[in-house]
């Protein structure tokens, strides 16, 4: 959440970056909730003191005198509860309203109302153009044997898939030069748990403002499936104080993620673009605020190096505040080019969300002078791979029908040059 102090300066800054984020906050009320919740904690904490101080009398007192403080005791006590029956219902109202405040964007986010009006940064590459008529990555995938959505209809339902033979060890060598790349850059690997408890979901900024509709949600543990390996990252140093000569420090983890798609439609419900289960390698950060914007250019540098290897036309997007989210104060996307959509389509992205998860996470660090601050937590793609299988088959296909390996990804697949199709 952010910081309520802060809040109590200018509720008017927060007001206006919500609203930059499409989202309205109720001010009045959050400051009526405020006030009432301090006076009430305050009278209960001066009860504390009376009963400790009536404890020590008591101890003290004679049998006569003892019933007579006994009963004035059972009165603070009925004082008590009935401030904290008050009480209770109202703090947790308020750590509501607070929750649904998203992170302010930063100073150098253009303002706008969705992604219509993210700016483009940069192209790099030519975009890939054929002599012949190219197939989409589903029709490539099925004739080479490697991609099965309808059998894989059959045991799951929609929107998922079987990688097969060499499109399995596509999968896994995309994973692998993602990880080496990560690594490389001084990030440790990790193979993170795939299930998380509703605390760090919801610190994580994933659950307010619809996003629960988009998560698969166990309740009967109480326990949510990632839809992002950030998510149990972010909580590998929940609740620690971190030493400032530790920072940054660097994790690259993988996992499988599931995610409902429910907004997704047309020419996304087929193919791997949008499904509800994929492999992806993330990148996670913990830094001080001095070095939070330099580590947010470093993980898109990596995600530019890692596309750039494959030999992909992308672009680098500028996410305006209301395309943004919660979480992220400031926000890339790498689109890369898919020949059959005639456009870019989102492979990567890259966030900063400043102190807004590690307050909720309550991860924390010691500067030199022994202050406790809170690090700012960034993440990044690596690889999805389902969006990166889909660009590499459009991107690489030949007109017999068989696909050509990115030459970097050829020593993860046994030295193998190309695809065939099946006869």
């Amino acid at each position: 959440m952010i910081d309520i102090k802060l809040f109590r300066e200018n509720p008017n800054f927060f007001r206006d970056a919500a609203r930059a984020k499409n989202v309205e906050i109720d001010v009045e009320r959050i400051f009526e909730l405020d006030r009432r919740v301090r006076t009430l904690r305050t009278e209960t904490e001066g009860i504390a003191a009376q009963k400790n101080e009536a404890s020590k009398r008591i101890a003290k007192a004679g049998a006569d005198e003892r019933k007579v403080m006994i009963e004035d005791m059972r009165m603070i006590d009925r004082k008590a509860e009935t401030l904290n029956a008050e009480l209770s219902p109202l703090e947790v109202e308020l750590e509501d309203l607070l929750y649904k405040i998203p992170n302010p964007s930063l100073a150098d986010v253009k303002i706008g109302k969705s992604e219509e009006e993210n700016e483009v940064v940069k192209e790099v590459g030519e975009k890939t153009v054929f002599t012949f008529e190219p197939k989409d990555h589903l029709e490539l995938g099925e004739s080479l044997g490697i991609i099965d959505v309808e059998r894989a209809a059959k045991a799951a339902g929609s929107r998922f898939n079987y990688y097969i033979g060499d499109g399995a060890m596509l999968a896994f060598a995309l994973i692998q030069h993602a990880m080496n790349t990560a690594m490389k850059h001084g990030f440790t690997p990790m193979l993170v748990p795939q299930l998380v408890s509703a605390k760090v979901m919801r610190a994580m900024g994933y659950l307010e403002h619809g996003g629960h509709d988009e998560i698969y949600y166990l309740p009967k543990d109480n326990l949510y499936l990632v839809g992002t390996a950030e998510q149990p990252l972010g909580a590998f140093h929940m609740d620690e104080m971190l030493n400032e000569k530790e920072l940054p420090l660097r994790y690259v983890g993988y996992s499988s993620c599931f995610r409902r798609e429910a907004g997704s439609y047309g020419k996304d419900t087929k193919g791997l673009i949008r499904m509800h289960q994929f492999e992806k390698i993330e990148m996670f950060s913990w830094t001080t605020p001095e070095t939070s914007d330099s580590e947010h250019e470093k993980l898109l540098a990596i995600e530019e190096e890692l596309v750039h290897s494959l030999g992909i036309p992308y672009r680098v997007i500028k996410q305006c505040t209301g395309d943004l989210g919660l979480p992220a104060a400031r926000k890339y996307d790498i689109e890369s080019w898919l020949p059959t959509q005639e456009t870019y389509r989102e492979t990567h992205s890259t966030s900063t969300c400043t102190d807004f998860q590690s307050r909720r996470l309550n991860t924390r660090y010691k500067n030199g002078e022994g202050e406790s601050k809170l690090v700012h937590t960034l993440n990044g793609t690596a690889f999805a791979v389902g969006r990166m299988t889909a660009v590499i088959l459009e991107n690489y296909q030949n007109e017999d029908g068989s696909v050509t390996i990115p030459e970097v990804l050829r020593p993860y697949m046994a030295g193998k040059e190309k695809l065939n199709p099946k006869k």
